[in-house]
C-alpha cells in the first residue's frame, strides 16, 4: 500500500517513478533503466535496505538515494547517512517533505542551489510545475514539464528522443511513438516557436537566443 500510495504520489509531483519490491528487483531496474535517484526502504523482504545500499556504493554507484524507513533513531539516521545515503526520512511522513527532499538531493547533484531555474526569460518551479515568461503566468503537465526541466538542466545540449522517453515513461512501461514530438508542440505553443530548437537526426535542446514571441 506504501509503494502504491508512493508511486502515485510522486508521479502527481513530477517525477516519473517505478516501484520494485526486492533488493534483487531493484538491482534489475538498476541495470535495466536509467534513474536519476532513489527512494530506498531500510527493511525489504529478502534483505536490508541498507545493505544494498553500501553493496551499491562500493561498486561505484553515485545515484542520489533517500532511505526511508520506520527506524528513526539518532543511530539509525547515523548509520544511513554514513553509510552512503543523501538524505533519511523517518515514517510516518508527508509526501510533500519527501518530494521537496528528493528534489533537493537530485538539485544538489546537479550543482544547484537554487530550487528555480532560469533559461532566457523563462523561470520554471519545479516544486509548482508553473513557470513565468515575459510576465507570462505557464501551467504546464506532468509530461510537459518534464521535458523541459530536462532540457532547461542541461543547457545548449541536445537531447534524444529516447533520451527524454527514459524520462517521461518507467522502465516497464509501454512508450507512445509520438509523445515527445507531441509535448514539445504543446511546449512551443507556450513558450514561443523558437524556443526549443529541433536538430534534425539528433534531437531537441533549448536554443541559445530563443524568441520569446506571444504564443499562438
Amino acid at each position: 500500500m506504501l509503494s502504491d500510495g508512493l508511486t502515485v504520489g510522486l508521479r502527481l509531483a513530477g517525477f516519473s517513478p517505478d516501484a520494485v519490491p526486492t533488493c534483487a528487483d531493484a538491482r534489475a531496474a538498476l541495470g535495466a533503466g536509467c534513474f536519476e535517484g532513489m527512494v530506498l526502504d531500510v527493511m525489504l523482504p529478502d534483505g536490508s535496505g541498507l545493505d544494498l545500499l553500501a553493496s551499491l556504493r562500493a561498486e561505484g554507484m553515485d545515484l542520489p538515494v533517500l532511505v526511508l524507513t520506520a527506524r528513526d533513531g539518532l543511530e539509525d539516521r547515523v548509520a544511513g547517512l554514513d553509510g552512503g545515503a543523501d538524505d533519511y526520512l523517518g515514517k510516518p511522513f508527508e509526501l510533500q517533505e519527501l518530494a521537496a527532499r528528493l528534489r533537493a538531493i537530485l538539485r544538489r547533484r546537479q550543482g544547484r542551489a537554487e530550487a528555480v531555474q532560469h533559461w532566457n526569460g523563462l523561470c520554471l518551479d519545479p516544486a509548482r510545475m508553473r513557470g513565468t515568461l515575459g510576465g507570462r503566468s505557464l501551467q504546464f503537465s506532468r509530461r510537459e514539464f518534464t521535458i523541459l526541466q530536462a532540457l532547461i538542466e542541461r543547457p545548449g545540449a541536445i537531447l534524444s528522443k529516447a533520451f527524454l522517453e527514459d524520462r517521461l515513461y518507467g522502465w516497464q512501461e509501454d512508450i507512445e511513438s509520438n509523445t515527445v514530438e507531441v509535448h514539445i508542440h504543446k511546449l512551443r505553443i507556450k513558450l514561443g516557436t523558437s524556443f526549443i530548437e529541433t536538430v534534425r537526426g539528433a534531437g531537441y535542446r533549448l536554443a541559445d537566443a530563443a524568441v520569446q514571441s506571444d504564443p499562438a
